[in-house]
């Protein structure tokens, strides 16, 4: 399992200015709209990926996390009207990188902004951007995803295996963050300055499993999570991710996030009937399943058939009534 977070890791900044000394862009609604791409050994992609960008975009922060390419030295010198922020995490993970990145926004933007992530392998199209930015800046949402299953191109080239595992882990986050969570791998975002300004930095999640732990503790706190659709492009190139471990680390660590959200619900001001009859109905789902344990003569562990359609009864009400309590609490 990925460890926590602690935001102590040394980080080294270098901003670099191509024509434009400050930050001008056009400000939407007083709004300022900052780009982080985490990238490890992107030579061949970053630079497509800056000079594609919006004229939106008011800063680029590339978060190379330890890279043993050229990635860096070709940021440094690709040549754009956007601000170009260049930030070094030494490999600390995808997940630590983007927080980074997001760190490094509110330091530098003192107006209301949005900040986007977009990765460094150019698989998502810059085309998408406002789409993702503008619910934000209109008060619809405080978070917004991208949703690769709703375009009209549909998943395009993802690879059957990728879909597989998109459609499981739809079932498994909707499920931990107690509301409908399409495409959730998808890291294609826009979030709110109000929502990186309030987020607990002291405690994150540094791996490819990032996406789920911040739509399970946005769910927690309230932040109004929003779903538009976005192209996804792929190459013919094989993915670093161990399918068997990344399944352990991110599951277990939905596990745990679910039952934080849950129980801090609980011993919190927030308490309500809904969250008090989700918490019923999943601990009656446990007795239910405890108790249809029985030892076998061969001491083997067995469980009867009924056990799973009571407990799956009880812990499928238990989500509806989970559901109603993350509405209820939206901001």
């Amino acid at each position: 399992m990925n460890p926590v977070l602690h935001f102590n890791t040394p980080i080294r900044f270098q901003a670099y200015f191509h024509e434009k000394q400050t930050l001008g862009g056009d400000m939407q609604q007083g709004w300022k709209v900052g780009v982080v791409i985490p990238a490890r050994n992107e030579e061949a992609h970053i630079a497509t990926v800056l000079e594609t960008l919006p004229k939106s975009v008011d800063l680029a922060v590339v978060v190379n996390d330890g890279s043993t390419d050229n990635t860096e030295r070709i940021a440094e010198t690709t040549k754009i009207t956007t601000e170009i922020a260049i930030l070094n995490t030494g490999g600390i993970g995808v997940g630590g990188a983007i927080d980074a990145g997001h760190n490094y926004l509110i330091d530098r933007f003192k107006v209301p902004f949005v900040s986007v992530i977009m990765a460094g392998d150019g698989q998502m199209n810059p085309n998408d951007l406002n789409s993702l930015v503008d619910p934000v800046i209109n008060g619809q949402f405080d978070h917004v995803k991208g949703d690769r299953s709703k375009h009209n191109k549909g998943y395009n080239q993802m690879p059957l295996i990728r879909k597989l595992a998109s459609v499981i882990l739809s079932f498994f986050t909707t499920l931990a963050a107690g509301q409908r969570i399409r495409d959730p791998q998808c890291g294609f975002t826009a979030t709110s300055h109000l929502v990186l300004k309030e987020w607990n930095w002291n405690r994150s999640w540094n791996g490819y499993g990032y996406p789920n732990f911040w739509l399970i503790n946005l769910a927690q706190q309230g932040w109004r999570i929003g779903h538009v659709p976005v192209e996804s492009i792929y190459r013919k190139e094989n993915s670093g991710i161990k399918p068997l471990g990344f399944f352990i680390r991110v599951g277990t660590m939905m596990a745990i996030e679910h039952h934080r959200r849950n129980i801090s619900w609980l011993l919190g001001r927030n308490t309500s009937v809904y969250t008090f009859c989700a918490f019923i109905s999943y601990i009656l789902g446990w007795v239910g399943m405890v108790g249809g344990f029985s030892i076998s003569k061969q001491v083997f562990w067995s469980i009867e058939p009924t056990t799973f359609l009571v407990t799956g009864l009880l812990w499928t009400i238990a989500h509806i009534f989970d559901r109603m309590a993350t509405v209820a609490q939206h901001r």
